[in-house]
């Protein structure tokens, strides 16, 4: 891997006429990057014709803060409704599994859930070996759901570090954003 200067990185993302969305950008420091990286694209590319590839990943706090944003309003200042930042109740969180057959979507919260979302996914399809790609979270390798993946035909493909972007399920989220 090369490196490039931040100017020459602005320079590039602007002759491809790529504005600047987010607060910080992160380069992967995974010394497995391009390794796990062909691994999910060539998953991606030729799923396996014994089984399903699935996409799990976390989306939350689900928060009820402002976005700013633009659109269409009377010349007048507009009534505002006050943003409320209260919780009465927990932060939600969502685990997600996109199914890449169907396009379908799953979700369930915390390891318990995550195994739960991982028995639902083996009684959906309970022929077919599961290919689940996931980020590095500590739900996904905690010792009992590790267990229960091997002895249920269950390979996990992890991302590398910082490499998010290569979960087709981070599509869905930016939606739900």
């Amino acid at each position: 891997m090369s490196a490039i200067s931040r100017e020459t990185l602005r320079r590039i993302l602007r002759a491809d006429k790529v504005s600047r969305k987010t607060t910080t950008w992160r380069a992967s420091t995974d010394p497995d990057l391009m390794t796990k990286m062909h691994r999910v694209l060539a998953l991606y590319d030729t799923p396996p014709t014994d089984g399903r590839v699935i996409c799990v990943d976390e989306f939350g706090p689900l928060n009820l803060t402002p976005r700013k944003g633009k659109a269409w309003g009377p010349v007048r200042r507009p009534r505002r409704l006050r943003a409320t930042y209260s919780r009465y109740g927990r932060v939600r969180h969502m685990l997600a599994a996109l199914d890449l057959a169907t396009g379908k979507l799953y979700y369930r919260k915390r390891w318990r859930k995550f195994l739960g979302l991982l028995e639902a996914l083996r009684a959906r399809w309970p022929r077919e070996k599961r290919y689940v790609v996931l980020d590095n979270f500590s739900p996904h390798k905690h010792a009992k759901v590790r267990v229960w993946a091997a002895d249920n035909d269950i390979e996990r493909f992890f991302l590398p570090t910082y490499g998010s972007w290569l979960n087709w399920i981070e599509a869905e989220f930016a939606a739900l954003r």
